[in-house]
C-alpha cells in the first residue's frame, strides 16, 4: 500500500482507469475533457508569472550581461541545431517508412476544425511582430511565452541597471517564486486526476478506429521520437559527460504527468526546481528552460516534418529535393513559434502548408483523430529535450556542482 502513496505510481493509475473509461464509457468524453482542463488551467493559471520570474531572477542573477549574453547564445545554438536534427529525422523516417502511401483521404470523412481556419490566416510577417507584446498584461492573460520571454528580458535588463537599488524587487521577485511553487505543490497532488482525464477523453473522444485507420503513421511518429531521444539526445548526454537513462530517471513522474495531460507546461516549474536541486545554477535553469519551450521543441519539430511529408505522400506528391529543404528551412522558422499546449503543434502545421503551398491544408483533417494520441509523444520529447539542454548548457559554463548532480541524479556519493 505504501507504493500507492507515491506519486508517478498514482498517476500510472490515473492513466490506466483513463483509458478504461474511454473505452468502455466514450460518453464520458466531454466531462473528462473538462476535468482535464480544469487541470491544465490550474497549471496554466500561474504559469506566465513563473517564466517571467525565472527569467528576471535568471538574468539578475547571472550578476552580468556578458554572462547572459554567453548562456543566451550558447542555448540559441544549441536549439537550432538540435530543432534541425529533429527536422531532418522526421522528413528521413518518413521517406523511409513512407506512412502515407496507401492512406485514402476518402476513407476519412472531412472534419472542419479551428486551428485549420486560423494557421491558413497566419502571416509571418505578422508572427515575427507578435513577439513584441502591444498590452504586457493581455500577455500574461493569454499566456503567450514569447512575448513574456521578450518582457521579462528587458525587465531583467532594466532592473539590472538599478544596482543595490534594485535588491529589494529581487527579493520580493525571489519570496513571491517561492510563494508561486507552493502553490504548484499543491497543483500537481492533483495530476492523476487531471492525467485520468485526459486519457479517458483521448480514448473515449476518438477511440482507436482512428489509430487502426492511421497506425502506420503513428508507429512511424513514435519511432522516430525514440530514436531521436535515445540515440540524438543520449549521444548529446555521453558526450557531456552525464547519464541520459539516469536522468530519465529523476524526472519520471514529470514524464508521466506530461503524457496523461498531453502538455508540457503541465510540470516546467517542477522540471526548473528539479534542476537546481541536482545542482544547476539558477541563472542557467531560469534562461534555459522558459526559453526552451518556445525555442527547442524536438518533438513538435519532428511531428512537424513527418506530418508534412505524410501528407504529401497521401495526396500523390512527389517532392523535390528542392522542395523538401524548402520544407525543412520552412520549420525551421515555423516550429519556434509553438509552446507546449495541446493543439498549437497542429496550428503550426497548418501555417507551414499554407506558406509552403504544395500540399492541400484541408488534407489536415486526416490528422485530426490521431494528433491527440501523438501529442503525448510531442510534450514528453519536448520536456526531456529541454531537460538534456539544460545540462548540458550548465555543464557548458561550468553552472552545476557536479558532486550534488551526481548524488541528486545518479546516487553516487
Amino acid at each position: 500500500m505504501k507504493y500507492l502513496k507515491v506519486l508517478y505510481i498514482q498517476v500510472l493509475i490515473g492513466i490506466a482507469a483513463g483509458i478504461i473509461v474511454g473505452a468502455l464509457w466514450p460518453g464520458f468524453a466531454p466531462a473528462a475533457k473538462l476535468i482535464s482542463e480544469t487541470f491544465i488551467n490550474m497549471i496554466k493559471m500561474v504559469i506566465g508569472p513563473v517564466i517571467f520570474i525565472s527569467i528576471v531572477l535568471g538574468i539578475t542573477g547571472a550578476g552580468d550581461l556578458k554572462k547572459v549574453g554567453r548562456v543566451g547564445g550558447k542555448g540559441i545554438i544549441y536549439f537550432e541545431v538540435v530543432t534541425t536534427l529533429a527536422i531532418i529525422i522526421g522528413v528521413v523516417a518518413a521517406n523511409l517508412i513512407k506512412p502515407g502511401v496507401g492512406v485514402d483521404p476518402t476513407h476519412i470523412p472531412p472534419v472542419k476544425n479551428a486551428a485549420v481556419a486560423e494557421g491558413a490566416m497566419m502571416n509571418w510577417g505578422e508572427f515575427l511582430s507578435h513577439i513584441v507584446p502591444s498590452n504586457v498584461v493581455e500577455s500574461f492573460a493569454k499566456g503567450d511565452i514569447i512575448q513574456i520571454l521578450f518582457f521579462g528580458i528587458l525587465f531583467a535588463i532594466g532592473l539590472g541597471r538599478l544596482g543595490e537599488s534594485g535588491r529589494p524587487v529581487i527579493s520580493a521577485f525571489e519570496k513571491v517564486n517561492k510563494i508561486l511553487f507552493n502553490i504548484l505543490h499543491i497543483v500537481i497532488r492533483v495530476s492523476p486526476i487531471g492525467a485520468f482525464g485526459g486519457m479517458a477523453y483521448t480514448i473515449g473522444k476518438f477511440g482507436f478506429v482512428s489509430l487502426a485507420l492511421l497506425a502506420k503513421l503513428l508507429g512511424t511518429f513514435y519511432l522516430t521520437g525514440f530514436i531521436f531521444i535515445f540515440i540524438v539526445l543520449n549521444l548529446i548526454a555521453y558526450w557531456f559527460g552525464f547519464s541520459l537513462w539516469k536522468l530519465l530517471g529523476y524526472i519520471k513522474e514529470e514524464l508521466l504527468i506530461v503524457f496523461g495531460a498531453s502538455s508540457s507546461e503541465s510540470v516546467l516549474p517542477n522540471i526548473m526546481e528539479k534542476l537546481e536541486n541536482a545542482g544547476c545554477e539558477k541563472s542557467v535553469v531560469g534562461l534555459i528552460i522558459p526559453a526552451g519551450y518556445s525555442f527547442n521543441l524536438d518533438g513538435t519539430s519532428i511531428y512537424l516534418s513527418l506530418a508534412t511529408i505524410f501528407l504529401a505522400q497521401v495526396f500523390g506528391i512527389n517532392l523535390t529535393i528542392t522542395q523538401e529543404l524548402s520544407i525543412i528551412a520552412v520549420l525551421l522558422v515555423t516550429s519556434k513559434g509553438a509552446a507546449g499546449v495541446t493543439g498549437s503543434g497542429f496550428l503550426v502545421l497548418t501555417s507551414t502548408l499554407t506558406a509552403l503551398k504544395v500540399i492541400p491544408v484541408e488534407g489536415l483533417a486526416l490528422l485530426i483523430g490521431v494528433d491527440r494520441f501523438m501529442s503525448e509523444g510531442r510534450a514528453i520529447t519536448n520536456i526531456i529535450g529541454n531537460t538534456v539542454a539544460t545540462v548540458v548548457i550548465a555543464k557548458s559554463e561550468n553552472a552545476i556542482n557536479l558532486q550534488q548532480y551526481r548524488e541528486v541524479v545518479e546516487h553516487r556519493a
